[in-house]
């Protein structure tokens, strides 16, 4: 079984090449690897969402998915006689080594977790011949989640806020700043203000282990839910407070179902218990 399963690796590679091929498909022959980045994008965040919603099922596709990618990048470049899709695995796997010598060559002194994690920033660091820390952090990322991962090295080389109270202030310091933009009519400036207002708020995501991309896509869900219990009462010709009232109307109704819910799981917690402890003592006797 596990050497079909290993086989199913190398039929995925053949079936891209074929792809590819003179006589293959018209649309995979036409891609390149500028053509291809929505796609892995596409596919990384559909991972994302399945890992979220714990589909299981879902996720196991879309990993399939996202390594189609991998493969489909592979393949183009053995076109171009670049390297294959061995080259990368070869690669990695003395990535993976290199990095873990506490694992593979008997390296004491990285116990911990942050060891480990200061260990790979520095080996990333030589090999990759950065001039900063920071230059490990691609600009291609979602700006706040880019944000973080920037203040997060930064953090690792002693830069970061000593406690919240000190991120709060900065937050409010921005605020102000962004209203003083408004006032004034600069919309570049108000535009530079909001990056520095979104700015702080990852710093204070950071600080307390909040991943502020999460925290923002959350709200968007939020903002879904309660919106669909308005949309159909919506029109253009009605007033500000009353759009307001509706949404308060939408807000508060999302807090009495989480109350209720919540409330739900407590009653039926302890009983659900009480059955399973029965069970037990009777399997005992």
């Amino acid at each position: 079984m596990k050497s079909e399963k290993k086989n199913n690796f190398a039929e995925l590679v053949r079936i891209m090449e074929k792809l590819r091929a003179k006589d293959g498909c018209p649309w995979d022959k036409k891609q390149n690897h500028r053509t291809l980045l929505p796609y892995i994008l596409e596919e990384s965040y559909e991972v994302i969402e399945a890992v979220n919603k714990e589909d299981y099922e879902n996720l196991k596709e879309e990993l399939g998915d996202l390594l189609l990618q991998v493969v489909f990048h592979a393949e183009i470049a053995r076109g171009k006689s670049r390297f294959d899709i061995y080259d990368v695995v070869e690669t990695l796997n003395k990535k993976l080594i290199s990095r873990h010598p506490h694992v593979f060559a008997g390296k004491k002194g990285l116990r911990k977790a942050g060891q480990v994690r200061d260990f790979w920033e520095e080996e990333k660091k030589k090999t990759k011949k950065w001039d900063s820390v920071l230059d490990g952090v691609p600009k291609a990322l979602p700006a706040l989640l880019r944000a973080r991962r920037l203040q997060s090295k930064a953090g690792g080389k002693g830069f970061k806020w000593l406690s919240s109270r000190s991120v709060e202030n900065k937050i409010k310091e921005e605020y102000r700043e962004i209203l003083e933009a408004v006032k004034n009519g600069n919309k570049k400036r108000i535009e530079e203000e909001i990056g520095d207002f979104l700015f702080a708020a990852a710093a204070l995501s950071y600080f307390h282990g909040v991943n502020p991309e999460n925290a923002l896509q959350r709200a968007n869900d939020k903002f879904i839910s309660r919106f669909a219990k308005i949309e159909k009462r919506l029109n253009n010709r009605m007033e500000e407070k009353e759009i307001l009232e509706l949404w308060s109307r939408a807000k508060e109704g999302a807090k009495r179902g989480k109350r209720k819910t919540a409330g739900n799981a407590g009653k039926d917690g302890p009983a659900k218990l009480k059955v399973k402890r029965c069970r037990n003592k009777n399997l005992k006797k």
